[in-house]
């Protein structure tokens, strides 16, 4: 009896097994349906504001890929990829953007045409930014064919054509390209679309010299960018009319308009629409034979593009980051689904193995003992799943702290750029006060002379500083090198003697070089160069009119002190401690109100170290400081 009522509860526990698997893919085919919604939803958030919020953008759709790869979503995973290679476009990324582009297309099937025709017209728009005008035609071409009957994306395909053949200098195509796809923009009342398209005629006929109809066209495109708020558009348009009354030979007319192009894209941010109305401004002094005012406009132009290419080096950077970062989820998914099916499938098949072992103990009391030993195994894979979630956990641990360093690091830079920006905004602002003031009559000659040796100071400091930037910059992108040679830290105190004269005059200031001539270090002569300029520079900051500043060597064992000594206003134990730490250093107003970033000390103490020694810091309020620091002796003197 008891032999019979195990038998039927074994062979009822069977059955429920078998009825499970069903069940749960109903129930999973529930869930993941409500995750393609949110997983739609998500990009169409990210699409809708890829323009206003890139970095935003980018997340949001980064996220819908990582959850459509978990729910083996393709059409989820192509409108992602395509959302993601929207946005590095428009941020200029153009070779990242193909990449996401064409990953979008082995993912969107011809199931969805209009998904598909959207994304092969990006890819026609990215080719064409890069030059490659052949291959834009054939993605443009492909992306027509899925269009159908959508006058919209029919429009949309015609207006880039428009774009590539006016690139090309094929003007008479680009015309009659364009205003078919000016005709299918009108019938739709796509405003935005038809401003930027008659900004793109006034351009073409400016290239064919026929300013009359360049300038209806852009007066149409001025008075829609009004309409519809296009601020970059507008921006743009200044320049437009800046270039075409050179042509005319209007020249004060022009200069007028790109001043009106300059603060327009200033205040909103678009640089390159900046750039230009510099540049279309040095063209016109110089047409004007007016070469200081060509000169000075060169000068902001040069320093734009420098600002644009610092900016894209940064922006470079972090690109690659969250590239390797988005490519290491998907790896990480992958991986986990994979160990994720292959644990499952064990699992079930060491739960059947079990069940069928259980009916069977009643007929062979003997594979009692293999039941036990599959059950030990299944002991063993939970126990080596629990390891592995612990593992997983750690992982997400690091990744966190990782994350907060990132973040910390990222703080100290838009630090560092708000005061650098603001220190460098002062002598740039001087100079061009002095030039405006020069040109219009306000000053002479010897005025002038003045000035500018009162400012010289200030532009010395601000030239430091971006010395100071540099250096630091290039060691945290590409890390250092340290080519050691022998060197005379006696001629280097002559070196920062002569470099800082004038500064020293200014505040009657004795500079003594004490340093032993002919001892000599083994170490990298520019860091060397570097930490004393720095040092010698903070020194006369901080020291009061008819002070003192020394330089002197000593030898300790095998190594040399190299010490800068001043008579300046010192320094309290709290703020010693605070010199050297990327996240509380600080930095003081001079003795006659000069300012610093408190970047230099920060590259003194990493340059130091780079060659082997270590500063250190000896201060008394009110009586001076001495920073000092060790380097090896060449052998000879060891």
């Amino acid at each position: 009896m008891r032999g019979f009522i195990i038998l039927l509860s074994l062979l009822l526990i069977f059955k429920l097994s078998i009825a499970q698997p069903g069940q749960r893919s109903h129930i999973a085919g529930g869930k993941a349906s409500s995750s393609h919604a949110d997983i739609d939803n998500l990009n169409n958030v990210a699409y809708d504001i890829f323009l206003s919020e890139p970095d935003s953008a980018r997340k949001i759709a980064e996220n819908a890929l990582l959850l459509s790869q978990k729910s083996n979503y393709s059409l989820g995973m192509g409108r992602s990829f395509y959302n993601i290679g929207l946005i590095y476009w428009s941020q200029s990324y153009y070779t990242i953007s193909l990449f996401y582009l064409n990953s979008a297309t082995n993912y969107l099937s011809l199931s969805h045409p209009m998904e598909l025709s959207d994304c092969f017209n990006a890819l026609g728009r990215t080719y064409a930014d890069l030059g490659n005008y052949k291959q834009a035609l054939v993605e443009l071409n492909r992306s027509l064919s899925l269009a159908g009957n959508d006058t919209t994306r029919i429009a949309e395909v015609h207006s880039q054509r428009s774009y590539v053949y006016f690139a090309e200098k094929n003007y008479d195509k680009a015309i009659v390209t364009a205003q078919y796809a000016l005709k299918l923009n009108l019938s739709v009342d796509a405003t935005g679309n038809v401003a930027v398209l008659y900004a793109r005629l006034g351009g073409i006929y400016r290239c064919k010299k026929n300013y009359r109809a360049a300038l209806d066209y852009d007066d149409v495109a001025y008075d829609l960018s009004k309409k519809t708020f296009n601020k970059r558009l507008r921006a743009k348009m200044y320049v437009e009319y800046a270039l075409i009354n050179n042509e005319l030979h209007k020249y004060d007319l022009a200069i007028s308009y790109a001043k009106k192009g300059a603060s327009l894209a200033d205040s909103i941010g678009v640089v390159d629409a900046e750039a230009g109305a510099y540049n279309a401004m040095v063209k016109s002094y110089e047409l004007k034979n007016d070469l200081q005012g060509a000169l000075a406009y060169q000068k902001k132009y040069t320093a734009m593009n420098d600002s644009i290419s610092a900016s894209a080096r940064l922006k470079t950077v972090k690109l690659i980051q969250n590239y390797y970062a988005l490519n290491s989820k998907l790896e990480g998914i992958k991986l986990m689904e994979a160990n994720d099916i292959e644990n499952k499938a064990k699992i079930k098949a060491q739960t059947r193995l079990i069940l069928i072992l259980s009916v069977s103990l009643l007929v062979l009391i003997s594979l009692l003992f293999v039941t036990f030993y599959l059950y030990k195994q299944k002991k063993i894979l939970s126990s080596k799943l629990g390891i592995q979630h612990n593992a997983l956990l750690d992982q997400k641990q690091l990744i966190e702290i990782q994350t907060a360093d990132l973040q910390s690091v990222n703080g100290l830079k838009d630090k560092l750029l708000a005061v650098i920006g603001h220190d460098l905004r002062t002598p740039v602002a001087n100079m061009s006060n002095i030039v405006e003031m020069f040109n219009d009559g306000y000053l002479n000659e010897s005025e002038v002379g003045d000035l500018m040796k009162e400012i010289a100071p200030i532009i010395k400091g601000a030239e430091l500083t971006l010395s100071n930037l540099t250096e630091w910059a290039g060691s945290q992108i590409k890390g250092r090198n340290v080519n050691s040679t022998n060197v005379d830290i006696f001629l280097l105190g002559v070196e920062m003697e002569q470099t800082f004269t004038h500064h020293l005059q200014l505040k009657n200031i004795e500079f003594v070089n004490q340093a032993y001539a002919g001892q000599s270090v083994l170490a990298d002569e520019n860091h060397i160069k570097v930490i004393l300029r720095n040092l010698v520079s903070n020194a006369i900051k901080f020291t009061d009119n008819k002070g003192n500043i020394k330089l002197s060597t000593k030898i300790e064992g095998n190594s040399i002190v190299v010490s800068v000594t001043d008579t300046g206003k010192g320094m309290n134990r709290s703020e010693i401690e605070k010199l050297f730490s990327i996240n509380t250093h600080f930095s003081h107003s001079g003795t006659s109100g000069e300012r610093g970033t408190g970047i230099g000390l920060l590259l003194c103490k990493e340059l130091v170290e780079l060659n082997g020694g270590k500063l250190s810091v000896k201060s008394v309020v009110g009586k001076g400081s001495t920073f000092y620091f060790n380097l090896p002796l060449m052998g000879a003197y060891a």
